[in-house]
């Protein structure tokens, strides 16, 4: 089994101690990385080592992340095809847009909105992690999901942990 850490939303200019405390305890058993974006500086994906990871540029990204990595991307895990970008552009219905993005992938995941989701549709599972700062509303937790693969693919949303 594939275990992926998905997170959106990072909003840092480089990964600092908590940050990296962070992502032991978030994505230390993770095989796979996923960012859907707005992490500010591609310094930030040096956190996560010798993982493999697929990222994508969003809105809030420096000019240098920006030219770096694509605005979507398509990439297989364990022979399911998985769909990424941010979502900024693609109107007030991300998740519609999607479709005509990604139209054979099995997972489509998306950021920028800062509101985390995961349901299926039809027979595709759509993820967006939320942010994985603590940037909601009234000073809600930050969020991220899991997505394990096997013989299908499961996803679940978790909160960040409050570490010292």
């Amino acid at each position: 089994m594939t275990r992926a850490g998905i997170l959106s939303d990072t909003h840092m200019m480089g990964p600092d101690v908590h940050f990296q405390n962070l992502v032991q305890h978030c994505f230390g058993d993770c095989d796979t990385i996923i960012h859907a974006g707005d992490l500010t500086d591609i310094s930030l994906l040096s956190a996560f080592g010798d993982k493999t990871v697929y990222a994508v540029h969003g809105n809030m990204c420096n000019s240098s992340t920006y030219s770096t990595l694509p605005e979507r991307l398509s990439f297989q895990l364990d022979g399911f095809s998985i769909g990424l970008t941010h979502g900024a552009g693609l109107g007030l219905d991300i998740e519609s847009a999607l479709w005509d993005l990604f139209p054979e992938a099995h997972c489509m995941i998306y950021g920028h909105t800062h509101r985390p989701a995961c349901h299926r549709v039809a027979d595709r599972l759509i993820i967006n992690p939320g942010s994985f700062q603590a940037t909601g509303r009234y000073g809600a937790a930050g969020t991220y999901a899991i997505l394990e693969v096997s013989d299908g693919l499961q996803a679940a949303i978790h909160e960040v942990p409050k570490l010292p």
